[in-house]
């Protein structure tokens, strides 16, 4: 019955980081899962001990949850920090199956699907020199596979070093039958005897995956296309095997903007930077999503519910995606304007406590941000002048086109005047303020531009900037007063 229903994985390794590759895998896994109402599973790949991490297992799971993708199943980690494991089919912990796996390994040689192989690291090395020398593509060239089964016991037992490669057949193809690229033909020529156990009894991924994946019963392998070229030899180990093959899909790979692969080392697309640098979770994942699939094609804002009932690994596309992050901005953006306003200040109101300021500031300067943010990180951007007395006013950006500075001059003293007089409840809203004082200056039969350019710059500090209104507003009226009368001051 087991197997009947979907069971999908993500499979990281532990380096350190969740790459943004990765973040879309495991994405599509979770909504394949939940699309199909199936398990979704988290297995650590840690057989490649050189690369290992320290605490990068609990830092992939803490990554994970902080972006709403919650397996099943496999490694978690609990309230305390601790590393367990829920399921059946334990270890998830790749590692820890190493024993099986080269049992698995025994069974393959026996069966004349693989073979020790005894050359050491300098042989393989002059074994590459020569070949490029010849013009050929450097590969293991099959000599141990030749030697007798009972030699090689022998040399085994003896404590020899070796690896066991698998024996793939000299002739014919073997196609790939993939979800999203079709059917993919690989001559097995072109293939190397790939190594499955090393010479310190680890498995490779190619054999731990593989065996895991039948073990787990995994119905479907959705990974990244660097692994489509693998594939042939893990369908190699299924047959040998004669167990059935799950049904495999390649994702495209991300680009860089030039269209270069984006690396798998850089750090900065990792998604610890992107949170670390203010982006919301939800904006990331929605951004993420769209990576090479778009469900409807007519709009960019879906909730992770939506894209997980809409999701279909056919829809995927080939080629790879452009990872343009000035469309991340712009997602953020919208998601923080959109958001409740509630949750919008439980975000931006600890960035604007480290400015300074009383709490009802903060709100009002929280509001005004609002249009603008971007990120969380651009909060003291955008609202640091708000908080502290302006400094460096330059006073040739106050006159509006070709006012003269005695005019500038009266009109602020004159608005200077007015506002310091306003009762308490007109300041109380920008809409308030603005109605009155534009009355004010049609009463004076002055133009708004000399007017109200004049005053903005003074409030603002900045050629560019809200409206005089709702700088009145956000800063209120002593903080109002003195900037106008600073501006005064600066106007020779």
């Amino acid at each position: 019955m087991h197997h009947m229903s979907v069971r999908v994985r993500m499979a990281p390794s532990p380096t350190g980081y969740l790459h943004i590759g990765n973040l879309r895998t495991a994405l599509y896994n979770e909504f394949f899962a939940r699309h199909h109402c199936g398990t979704l599973i988290l297995r650590i790949e840690d057989t490649d001990r050189a690369r290992y991490i320290e605490g990068a297992t609990e830092s992939l799971c803490r990554s994970l949850r902080a972006m709403h993708i919650l397996p099943d199943e496999g490694v978690w980690i609990n309230e305390a920090g601790q590393l367990i494991e829920r399921g059946d089919y334990a270890p998830y912990l790749q590692s820890k199956r190493a024993e099986r796996h080269r049992e698995y390994a025994q069974k393959l040689i026996a069966m004349g699907k693989a073979y020790v192989c005894f050359c050491s690291p300098a042989v393989l090395d002059k074994m590459r020199q020569e070949q490029q020398k010849a013009g050929m593509a450097p590969r293991y060239d099959g000599r141990c596979r030749l030697l007798h089964p009972e030699e090689s016991a022998a040399r085994v037992s003896a404590g020899e070093s070796h690896v066991i490669r698998l024996a793939f057949p000299r002739e014919g193809s073997v196609t790939v039958m993939d979800e999203i690229r079709g059917d993919v033909v690989f001559d097995w020529n072109e293939l190397d005897d790939q190594v499955i156990i090393k010479s310190d009894g680890m498995p490779t991924y190619h054999l731990a995956a593989t065996c895991d994946d039948h073990d787990m019963w995994i119905t479907h392998v959705i990974r990244g296309e660097e692994w489509l070229p693998s594939t042939p030899k893990h369908l190699f180990i299924y047959e040998a095997f004669g167990w059935k093959p799950p049904i495999f899909a390649h994702l495209p790979l991300l680009l860089n903007p030039d269209k270069t692969k984006l690396s798998k080392r850089q750090g900065d697309v990792s998604v610890e930077d992107f949170l670390a640098k203010g982006y919301l979770p939800e904006a990331l994942l929605n951004f993420v999503a769209l990576l090479g699939w778009n469900p409807s094609g007519d709009r960019e804002i879906y909730t992770h519910d939506e894209l997980r009932s809409a999701f279909e690994l056919e829809k995927v596309n080939k080629s790879g995606a452009v990872l343009n992050l000035e469309k991340l901005d712009w997602m953020n953006a919208e998601y923080l304007k959109s958001m409740d306003t509630d949750a919008y200040l439980d975000l931006v109101l600890p960035e604007l406590r480290k400015l300074g300021g009383d709490e009802a500031l903060q709100k009002r300067v929280a509001m005004l941000i609002r249009s603008r943010l971007i990120r969380l990180s651009d909060v003291p951007d955008v609202s640091g002048e708000y908080f502290h007395p302006l400094r460096n006013l330059n006073p040739s950006i106050i006159p509006w086109k070709g006012q003269q500075p005695a005019d500038v001059k009266e009109k602020l003293a004159a608005a200077r005047e007015e506002l310091a007089g306003l009762p308490d409840y007109l300041w109380a809203s920008t809409d308030d303020l603005e109605h009155h004082i534009k009355e004010w200056i049609t009463r004076r039969a002055w133009q708004n531009g000399p007017v109200l350019w004049p005053l903005r710059v003074a409030l603002s500090g900045r050629e560019k900037s809200p409206s005089p209104f709702e700088l009145l507003y956000v800063l209120g009226r002593e903080a109002s007063l003195a900037r106008i009368q600073a501006a005064i001051d600066s106007l020779q």
